[in-house]
């Protein structure tokens, strides 16, 4: 068998930058801060959007948001905010870059008490959520958890941090096991756990 013909969750598509992202980092535990604040931005950059749009934008907002280095992003003049409005390799959005400049505040606010990541897994008790789920219309758009997320995120100063969001973001970063149980990754990502930091 081929690496085309495993088996994969249902929302993967043929475009080997989506086989890429799901069979080596969707739904793998990831306890970097620094990478969780880069997913909120970019889940937040996503909201309205198809979640390969950012796939394929990524490492050019990786390059002009210098690294989602957020003690550079929260020094953003108006002049830079012009010109990554005027960048057409990234989703031009005043309200999301705001956000994001906000976001990267309220990062290094917390970071003064503890890290992003410490926050974001005591809300699954540092341990992934095990779903097994069949079909993808099983799977919720959002959960108590990630309200709950998003409610202490908002109260820390984050926006564009909604329910839907932040599940998307759990996902991701593997705080869930959301890949359906028929994937031929759900297996290996179960015995995974997060090195927090």
């Amino acid at each position: 068998m081929s690496d085309l013909d495993l088996p994969r969750c249902g929302w993967v598509t043929s475009d080997q930058i989506y086989i890429d992202y799901h069979d080596q980092e969707w739904g793998v535990p990831n306890g970097d801060s620094q990478k969780l604040f880069e997913k909120i931005i970019l889940e937040g950059f996503q909201a309205g959007l198809s979640w390969i749009t950012i796939l394929r934008k990524r490492d050019h907002f990786r390059k002009v948001f210098d690294g989602f280095e957020a003690q550079k992003i929260v020094r953003y003049t108006q002049t830079k905010k012009d010109a990554l409005l005027a960048d057409p390799g990234i989703i031009r959005n005043r309200l999301k870059l705001d956000a994001a400049v906000q976001n990267a505040k309220a990062y290094l606010d917390l970071s003064e008490k503890q890290s992003l990541a410490a926050l974001l897994w005591d809300f699954v008790d540092g341990v992934p959520v095990q779903n097994r789920f069949r079909s993808l219309k099983d799977i919720p758009a959002s959960t108590d958890v990630s309200k709950a997320i998003s409610k202490e995120l908002k109260a820390r100063g984050f926006s564009f941090v909604g329910p839907t969001t932040i599940y998307a973001m759990m996902q991701s970063a593997g705080m869930v096991n959301d890949h359906l149980i028929s994937c031929h990754r759900h297996d290996d990502c179960a015995k995974m756990t997060p090195d927090i930091r």
